[in-house]
């Protein structure tokens, strides 16, 4: 029997938006969890926004009563006797034609998820990898951009790795021992093996029970990949190939060799070691890239990764002279997404001022501006001439203006409001 301790616990006395004071008791709960991890969890999930799961609730049904429900979910936390129930699938199309399956919970199960989401982090942040950028506070996309950027430089050559269904294909007793060794607190693995036992309600509303895998969609979930790839990949090159550095982004890893044979040997190794721990390398989409040698036809010269192609640049030094440097650009596949959300606005068929254009604009445009210029805009030339097409396509069918006017026309309202349109501050028409 799990031993009853006394733990001291916050009440808070809140209104819809803030807390407006505390009182101090103390309660005996079988479990440290208190009503203000529960709150904490609360805001921070419902800050992500995001769909219901099985239970059909959604953020009006749950501020309606939510003193009630939170209140239920903190005892039950607090007491062991929460148990998850199952999550939602949804499928999602992706842009090479395959399906990627998500997981959907609850709500309420991604308040508790988030509970032990937060107590878990806090212990296992610290033994995490310097070269392990995915889903970690204070770390990003960019931050693993640049590393990338600058270990290409003084590597010639690239292994692009791709873990086929990764998510998928977690085995559970792995995961598990490896949660175990950096956490030995008996609610959160009793906790986490709940969920990664949670069965799936598919789409025809037949119940699966699963096996392997942790649910993408789930608020734990990314933190136990990084846990589970820590210890079988991260720990594993900084033990046996501590010369090669290498970047992961979740499931997404670069790593960087001086020579073709050491991409080779590291490769090989790489795949016997995912198979060991019960992972399989996709063999098309795992890559040995040549980065610098233009003699050398018989491997890809670029690579992507988060969204970016990574390949050589001829580059004027301070010098006077090129110099053929790595540079980063806009992968393919992202611009194509990007020209067709542009395309999907139909500029030309709106009867609207300019201002009211860049109010339509300016959200998306933001969004594409803060990911793929924060680094450099230089590589974005294409689509800043598909939205200024798109403009001037509009002028002709709003104002009747043909290119030059046109031009002269978005040219005079940049004076009068430089700050109209969000892409302004890079590139002005």
């Amino acid at each position: 029997m799990m031993e009853r301790r006394v733990w001291p616990v916050q009440v808070l006395l809140m209104n819809d938006n803030h807390v407006c004071g505390m009182i101090d008791y103390y309660e005996t709960k079988s479990l440290p969890i208190t009503r203000v991890m529960v709150l904490e969890a609360y805001r921070k999930v419902k800050s992500n926004k995001g769909s219901g799961g099985i239970d059909g609730m959604q953020w009006d049904d749950l501020e309606k009563d939510r003193q009630r429900l939170l209140y239920k979910l903190w005892n039950r936390l607090s007491s062991g006797s929460y148990f998850p129930p199952a999550v939602k699938e949804v499928e999602i199309t992706k842009k090479d034609g395959g399906i990627r399956k998500l997981g959907i919970p609850t709500l309420l199960d991604r308040i508790a998820q988030e509970v032990i989401k937060c107590h878990l982090e806090r212990i296992v942040e610290p033994q995490f990898h310097d070269s392990s950028y995915g889903y970690r506070p204070g770390r990003g996309c960019h931050d693993a951009v640049e590393k990338v950027l600058d270990n290409a430089n003084y590597h010639d050559w690239v292994i692009d790795l791709d873990i086929k269904q990764f998510f998928d294909t977690i085995d559970h007793a792995l995961l598990m021992k490896a949660v175990r060794h950096y956490c030995k607190d008996r609610w959160v693995l009793m906790y986490v093996t709940r969920w990664l036992k949670a069965g799936i309600l598919n789409q025809d509303g037949v119940y699966i029970d699963r096996v392997t895998g942790t649910p993408q969609g789930g608020v734990i979930s990314p933190l136990l990949a990084n846990i589970f790839l820590h210890v079988v990949f991260d720990k594993w090159m900084e033990n046996n190939h501590p010369e090669k550095p290498f970047v992961r982004y979740a499931d997404d890893i670069v790593v960087h060799c001086k020579t073709e044979q050491q991409a080779r040997f590291v490769t090989a190794k790489i795949r016997k070691r995912f198979a060991d721990c019960m992972l399989s390398v996709h063999r098309e989409k795992t890559r040995i890239v040549n980065l610098h040698g233009i003699t050398v036809v018989k491997y890809p010269r670029s690579f992507d990764f988060l969204g970016f192609t990574f390949k050589p640049n001829w580059t004027m030094t301070s010098k006077g002279y090129h110099q053929l440097w790595v540079a980063s650009f806009i992968s393919q596949k992202s611009l194509s997404k990007i020209l067709d959300r542009l395309r999907s606005f139909n500029l030309h068929k709106r009867r609207k001022s300019i201002e009211e254009i860049a109010r339509l604009l300016n959200p998306f445009l933001r969004g594409v501006c803060s990911y793929y210029c924060k680094i450099w805009y230089g590589h974005m030339y294409r689509f800043w001439i598909a939205l200024n097409q798109r403009l001037l396509k509009w002028l002709r069918w709003e104002k009747g203006l043909y290119m030059k006017a046109g031009i002269r026309y978005l040219q005079v309202k940049y004076k009068e409001n430089p700050k109209l349109f969000y892409h302004w501050k890079w590139v002005h028409p």
